[in-house]
């Protein structure tokens, strides 16, 4: 078996692991993303330097949201590359988008901030659970398998978020052409209904 499947493998199993001691919430839980996080530091192009500021201010960005926001985030989302940041997820009013971008940009080590945070009002979350519910775990799983079956992707530099079907893309393509067929498997995905991107166009150096 190759070395990197081993260690997808062995992640997998610690991320069962994480997921029995700690039951997955409104803020920034899903088991894919530490699969994914346990082999970003061998195969991917951020420097180690960078992967640990990285997870510093996204640390940093979780616990304070937790704190000073609590229930008013009816969920929340923080991915961070190359100390940019993007954070998704859902409130009821535009104040409360407001006020977890100012919250994020307190943080030490934020460079850039892309708030895509979206405003539901409660009204409207009921309606929608109602008339079509949109499995966003299903979504990001499928993007997921796809990017990394898709040619001249290098999936370990990219985040994805959806949030009702609303995919957020962020992360770091070498060219153009790469964001370019990202963002087409992704569109091509059932039940996306838009694809918003934040990545990067950065050469390999």
């Amino acid at each position: 078996m190759p070395t990197i499947s081993r260690r997808i493998l062995t992640a997998a199993a610690l991320a069962s692991l994480i997921a029995a001691a700690h039951p997955a919430h409104a803020i920034d839980f899903n088991p894919l993303s530490y699969v994914k996080g346990a082999v970003e530091a061998v195969v991917e192009d951020r420097s180690a330097g960078d992967i640990a500021k990285d997870a510093e201010i996204k640390a940093k960005i979780i616990a304070t949201i937790t704190d000073q926001m609590g229930s008013d985030v009816i969920s929340f989302n923080t991915d961070v590359y190359e100390q940019d940041v993007m954070i998704t997820g859902v409130v009821e009013t535009g104040d409360l988008k407001a006020k977890a971008g100012q919250i994020v940009k307190t943080i030490e080590g934020v460079k850039r901030l892309y708030n895509e945070v979206l405003v539901i009002p409660k009204v409207k979350q009921d309606k929608g659970v109602v008339e079509g519910f949109v499995d966003d775990t299903v979504i990001e799983t499928k993007i997921n398998a796809q990017l990394i079956d898709a040619k001249a992707v290098n999936v370990t530099n990219f985040r994805w978020r959806s949030i009702g079907g609303h995919v957020f893309l962020f992360g770091r393509a070498f060219t153009k052409d790469e964001l370019d067929k990202a963002v087409k498997v992704v569109k091509g995905i059932e039940n996306v209904t838009k694809v918003t991107s934040r990545v990067k166009i950065k050469p390999k150096s």
